[in-house]
Formats: structure tokens, C-alpha cells, sequence
């Protein structure tokens, strides 16, 4: 290893553009995590915040919440404490800001004040009233305000924002969490008296709640299953972690390049070297931990410039930045470019010191 650091602070401009590649390449790697983190968010916030175990959905749905429909009357049957259920009617539609042209893609739920999806609120008070909601902070961010009031597309329903929440999205949508008669309100255009009116969902907590007994009616699922099948929630996964693993494979060719090259620019030194009796080991040692600085160094500076974005860009971006991912991406990025080194190995192997200094 001290070979290889006194090399890098001898010809500091080489190693400093390998350094500057290596550095751009895992800051690229890790800002595309932080941003396939965050566009998994937008999906899954208000799933998470509500801290189910399973979901239950009608059997025929195909674990979707809008194709999933059963009256509150026939929830109340299955057979779980009422304190581990949370009904849920779901509507997605547009909200405009009244006397303005102001429109907004949003996904409203129906719960139950006393149940434990109730959100936490980050300003403002919870409803209470009919046509009153707790809106996304999304929303706030975006230049709304307690007071606000609405009108629902395709309705002439009204609500107002009454309190925030964070980490309310579905679908990609700002989330209004809602009375369950305010629900049925904009939906239905009316409020039932008795349970016979439509519901979407029961998100049920506990350790035993993926196991519940329900009639051939209904499923359940666990949560993360339901939030897989979200559309295109898993196409999208799929595509940003292959992005990342080509990342990694292209990582990997343009060391072994930079490299290699440098290997074949010092041949006649390793044959001088070599002819001095310096084995072919310790020189092979020495490449693979010159790469470890090399590409530690490019990580670290990578890793704080990702932090740095993480912390720089405004909210409406979004990005989520896992910082024990990034370890373990770190780490990788490491092992890949040691990999890469390894390539070099084979030639310095090879060399042979007679002919490497022209004897």
C-alpha cells in the first residue's frame, strides 16, 4: 500500500482525473438510489405511516383499492377487535381552489377518526366537521394553507384544509385523510344512516393480522404485497435497480481501462522493479491497493456530495436518501473496482524483465 500512495502523490494530476471518474461515477450511483428511494415514496408514503400489518380487499380485486368495494356492514363481521381495524374508502379525483384556476391531483381517504391510521399532524387540527380534511404537507409546500377551501371535480362538494400531515402520499398523489361521512359525502352524494355504504379497505395491525379468517369474499394481504401491486410501483423498481446494476458493470470497464492502461504506461518500471528481485505478488499487492485508495477516496468524497444534493434540493424533488444503502453501495463499489484491478494483475504476471527494459 505505501508503494501505491507514494505513486498517487507523485503524479497527483493522473490519479486525481481517475479520482475525479471515480468520484462522478459513484455520485451518479448514489443520487440514482436516492432518487429511486424517493419515487418508491411518493407511491407508499401513507401506506407506511399508517402502520398496518395486512390489508383486506375483496377476493375479486386482484389486490387493487379502487376494484376492491364491500359495504362497512359486511367489515364489521370479520371476526378482529375492532381496535386492530381500519375501514378505508378511497376515492382518486381533482381538487380546485376556489376562485382559482388552481388544480390538484389528489387521492382522499375515508377513515375513522379513532382508528390508527389517524395521521399525525404537522400543523393545523384534525377534522371534525363535515367537509373538513387534513391535507399532505405536499400541499402546504406547494403554497396551500389551513383555510383553503376546495371544490371536488365533478361534484359541488366542498372541503377545507383544517391541519397537515407528513408523509402523505398514494399513488404519487397528495393524500386528504377525511371523515368517513364526508367520504360518503363526495362519493355517494349522500350520508348514509346505517353501515350499508361502500368501503374499499380494512388495514389491520398485529403480529397475526396477515392470518386473519375471512370468507372466500375477501383476501388478505400483507402490506408490502398490496404496495407492490400499486400500479406500476413495481415496473418502476424494477427498472431504477437495473439501472444502478448496469451502473455498477460500466463501473467496473472503465477501472480495469484506466488501469490497465496505466499497467501497460509502467511495464519498463515493474521490469526494472522485478529484475531487482520485487516479486510479482507484492507488485499485483500494490495495484490492488492503490485501486482501494483510489476508489475509497472517489467514494467518500461521492458519498458527501450526496448528502450535500440530499440536503440542497427543494422539496418538490424527490429524493430519499438511504444512507445505509449508500453503505453497502460504498462497499460494492469498492469490491467492483478491486475487480476491475484484478484485470491488471494478469499482466504484471506476465511481464518479463528482460524484455520490459529492453534487454
Amino acid at each position: 500500500m505505501f508503494l501505491g500512495w507514494k505513486e498517487i502523490k507523485h503524479a497527483k494530476l493522473r490519479y486525481g482525473l481517475i479520482i475525479g471518474v471515480l468520484v462522478l461515477v459513484s455520485y451518479l450511483v448514489f443520487v440514482l438510489s436516492g432518487l429511486a428511494n424517493g419515487l418508491k415514496d411518493l407511491n407508499r408514503e401513507a401506506v407506511d405511516s399508517w402502520g398496518a400489518s395486512a390489508i383486506i380487499l375483496t377476493a375479486d380485486s386482484d389486490i387493487s383499492l379502487p376494484s376492491s368495494s364491500f359495504s362497512l356492514a359486511e367489515g364489521k363481521k370479520i371476526d378482529v377487535p375492532e381496535k386492530n381495524k381500519a375501514y378505508l374508502g378511497n376515492l382518486s379525483t381533482v381538487i380546485q381552489k376556489v376562485k382559482t384556476e388552481d388544480k390538484e391531483k389528489v387521492s382522499i381517504f375515508g377513515i375513522d377518526e379513532k382508528s390508527f391510521v389517524m395521521p399525525e399532524l404537522s400543523s393545523g387540527k384534525a377534522f371534525s366537521k363535515i367537509g373538513e380534511v387534513v391535507a399532505a404537507d405536499a400541499l402546504k409546500e406547494d403554497g396551500y394553507k389551513v383555510g383553503d377551501t376546495f371544490k371536488v371535480a365533478s361534484s359541488d362538494k366542498k372541503v377545507t384544509i383544517v391541519g397537515f400531515t407528513p408523509k402523505a402520499k398514494f399513488n404519487a398523489a397528495p393524500v386528504l385523510y377525511t371523515s368517513m361521512d364526508t367520504y360518503q359525502d363526495i362519493k355517494f352524494d349522500r350520508i348514509a344512516e346505517d353501515d350499508n355504504f361502500a368501503i374499499n379497505a380494512i388495514a389491520l395491525k398485529g403480529n397475526k393480522a396477515s392470518k386473519v379468517d375471512v370468507n372466500s369474499d375477501f383476501e388478505v394481504t400483507t402490506t408490502e404485497t398490496f404496495i407492490e401491486k400499486l400500479p406500476g410501483y413495481s415496473a418502476q423498481s424494477l427498472t431504477l435497480n437495473f439501472m444502478i446494476i448496469f451502473l455498477f458493470v460500466i463501473v467496473s470497464i472503465i477501472i480495469a481501462i484506466f488501469l490497465y492502461v496505466l499497467t501497460i504506461q509502467k511495464v519498463s518500471m515493474f521490469g526494472v522493479m522485478k529484475a531487482q528481485g520485487i516479486s510479482s505478488g507484492f507488485l499485483a499487492r500494490s495495484v490492488v491497493a492503490q485501486t482501494f485508495i483510489l476508489a475509497f477516496i472517489g467514494v467518500v468524497i461521492g458519498f458527501g456530495l450526496t448528502a450535500i444534493t440530499g440536503a440542497a434540493l427543494p422539496a418538490a424533488v424527490p429524493i430519499s436518501i438511504d444512507y445505509i444503502t449508500l453503505v453497502f453501495y460504498a462497499i460494492l463499489f469498492i469490491i467492483v473496482a478491486i475487480i476491475g484491478a484484478l484485470v491488471s494483475v494478469r499482466t504484471i504476471v506476465k511481464i518479463d524483465p528482460l524484455k520490459a527494459i529492453g534487454g
